[in-house]
């Protein structure tokens, strides 16, 4: 997929993007999260579901990692390489919408809502973005099918991850979105490798349940080295609730647990192995809600000797997931060991989503990568 004509010529970046994708394609260089999304478009839209995507730069992607569609350099053409899969493919249409989050959520919504059968997604282009959108999520997307009972199943997919870029450019307001969950009524995933992003987004249209997806997706992560997967993984694998620990640890011989969601899983391996640490387990929550209980007491048995549990994000301490999840955590940790408690390490509670400037963030950060590292709060 992703590969223009020969007659069609394309920017240079552009060019060496798809060059890279065909490497990907070919087994010889792993998947990215690009070409994961891109991938999981093409294999539904072969197996007959249409795939409708908008959102105010969805062509590109904002970060310039799906470039679904290919801009002509000589003269005013586009080539759409997702319309172009195989004869008897499944319509894909996708469009870059204007800045009013509010009217074009409000239209999706009923689009995925008299469309069963197709995956319709709708991307902020920042998380933050979503904002002017919230009396539609509020109104519609996560009450609509207790009010009037009308399934939907639509994807918003809101960038999220804090890398120093600010308060309006960092988080997607993973908290709103937490309190409005009840009654299974939406899912919230914060997939963090290309094969999640995969699964994730085949699981949402192929498997017979309609419920919304809200998606906290990658930024940073879309170009992140250790960010990658498989063909393999693509091919067999399935999307995971709660993904286990990574490292070859002696679980045995593990004393904490840190779990996590999202990008801060990328920070806190890369510290922990600069260091040495063999008894620190780091396990990632890949759906918040409807939250794993199952699965997280099933990854939690390996570790025999536990003695200390953390709940670590990079949100303020009155944001992200630990209000509204620390309960289901507790509860799980509670049934594999009675006398650990759930710590909570991150950033203090703030007014604001983010800080104003990198050298806060970074040192914010690093504080609470130490803390989660650190010393038992008891003592060696």
């Amino acid at each position: 997929t992703n590969v223009a004509p020969d007659n069609f010529p394309l920017q240079r970046q552009v060019s060496k993007i798809l060059e890279d994708r065909r490497k990907m394609a070919a087994g010889a260089a792993p998947v990215n999260c690009g070409f994961a999304e891109t991938l999981a478009y093409a294999s539904v839209l072969m197996e007959g579901y249409p795939v409708r995507l908008t959102g105010q730069d969805v062509g590109r992607g904002t970060f310039s990692h799906r470039h679904a569609v290919l801009h002509n350099q000589k003269e005013e053409s586009v080539y759409i390489p997702l319309q172009h899969v195989s004869d008897d493919q499944a319509p894909f249409v996708i469009y870059d919408s204007l800045l009013s989050e509010e009217a074009v959520l409000a239209f999706e919504y009923g689009y995925a809502t008299t469309m069963p059968r197709g995956l319709v997604v709708w991307e902020a282009q920042f998380g933050d973005f979503a904002n002017g959108a919230q009396v539609v999520i509020d109104q519609f997307i996560t009450s609509g099918e207790h009010k009037w009972s009308r399934l939907c199943g639509l994807t918003m997919l809101l960038p999220h991850g804090y890398e120093g870029q600010g308060p309006e450019h960092s988080s997607a307001r993973l908290e709103r979105f937490m309190q409005l969950c009840a009654e299974h009524n939406i899912q919230v995933c914060v997939p963090t490798t290309p094969a999640q992003v995969y699964h994730m987004l085949r699981r949402q249209v192929i498997r017979p349940l309609r419920k919304p997806l809200v998606v906290m997706s990658p930024k940073s992560l879309l170009r992140h080295k250790e960010a990658i997967s498989t063909l393999e993984e693509l091919a067999h694998g399935r999307f995971h609730n709660v993904l286990d620990e990574t490292d070859d640890l002696d679980k045995s011989r593990v004393e904490r647990v840190i779990l996590c969601s999202g990008k801060v899983f990328y920070d806190l391996r890369a510290a922990r192995r600069e260091r040495g640490l063999d008894n620190i387990a780091i396990l990632r929550l890949e759906q918040l809600y409807p939250f794993p209980e199952a699965e997280l007491l099933q990854v939690l048995g390996a570790y025999t000797n536990l003695q200390d549990a953390v709940w670590c994000q990079e949100e303020p301490m009155n944001q992200g997931a630990w209000y509204a999840s620390q309960h289901h955590m507790r509860r799980v940790i509670h049934r594999h060991k009675v006398d650990i408690y759930l710590r909570y390490l991150g950033r203090e509670a703030s007014a604001a989503p983010a800080a104003g400037y990198m050298a806060l963030h970074l040192e914010q950060q690093e504080q609470f990568i130490n803390e989660a590292l650190g010393e038992m709060p008891w003592g060696s």
